[in-house]
């Protein structure tokens, strides 16, 4: 299964039996839209409701951190996703939160993973078919395992200002970037980590909100002084347009970009950490 598939090649494998299907829509207060309530009135046939706000960290003030292996692995479970299912993610939000579902699954052991091309939008679009209400599931046993590698704390991104080991490139605005808008969270500062590439997430897409791929999406890479060949890691406001680039890159077969989890939440709420403004 290709890592992004389009609405017609999902159509056409809705019913098998290791078809799993994802809705991982997310939105933040100041979109005024419920992600659940939007899912129970049409979504993908069979599809199931993803909620990435529950599946975090209970401990962590932040927002969207990782959960522990047990709890996802539970919820997985709960959600009738297994061993051996191929697993098909979508999104019907600005924030193409379906990467970030992308990268957990990833993260925690699922072994074919995919994301629709155009999401929930582009299956609506196009007249197919969709149901609605809650989801009857049957539990499946998920085999956890937690490859930490993809993951950068914050005393590892204040390490890489010395060492300069990875590239760091932050998906937020550019606004937000280099300081010129506020952060709407006032008790986190404006700007950026100092060394940051800034690649906004949207950048990515077309206009109708598909994946840029080939040249095309290299080319945006490209622009941001963005060297793929080199270690990189991702940032963005919270951890999940992060995903983005991270998912961005392993289309152009570069599978390694890490995710900072605290992303700006955490690093822009310190009054140490040292921030840059401007471009």
């Amino acid at each position: 299964m290709n890592p992004l598939v389009t609405t017609e090649w999902l159509a056409a494998e809705l019913g098998k039996s290791d078809l799993r299907v994802i809705d991982a829509s997310l939105f933040l207060p100041a979109h005024a839209r419920n992600a659940r309530a939007e899912f129970e009135a049409a979504h993908i046939p069979g599809a199931v409701f993803l909620d990435l706000e529950e599946i975090s960290d209970p401990g962590s003030s932040l927002p969207f951190m990782l959960p522990a292996a047990e709890k996802f692995a539970s919820r997985m479970q709960a959600l009738g996703l297994g061993d051996g299912s191929r697993i098909v993610v979508y999104d019907n939000s600005p924030l193409k939160s379906s990467a970030r579902a992308w990268w957990m699954l990833t993260l925690f052991g699922a072994h074919e993973v995919a994301i629709l091309d155009g999401g929930f939008a582009k299956w609506q679009a196009e007249g197919r078919s969709q149901e609605s209400g809650k989801p009857v599931v049957r539990h499946r046993h998920f085999t956890v395992w937690a490859d930490k590698s993809m993951v950068r704390d914050q005393t590892q991104m204040t390490d890489n200002l010395r060492t300069k080991a990875e590239q760091v490139v932050d998906a937020r605005s550019a606004a937000r970037y280099t300081g010129a808008e506020p952060e709407a969270n006032p008790a986190l500062r404006s700007g950026h980590i100092p060394g940051a590439r800034n690649l906004p997430y949207d950048r990515l897409f077309n206009e109708d909100g598909t994946w840029k791929q080939g040249d095309a999406l290299k080319a945006e890479f490209d622009a941001a002084g963005v060297d793929l060949a080199k270690p990189t890691v991702a940032t963005c406001g919270s951890g999940i347009t992060a995903a983005v680039l991270a998912f961005g890159a392993h289309l152009l077969g570069h599978k390694g970009m890490s995710i900072y989890d605290g992303s700006w939440a955490e690093w822009g709420a310190s009054a140490t950490n040292p921030v840059v403004t401007g471009s």
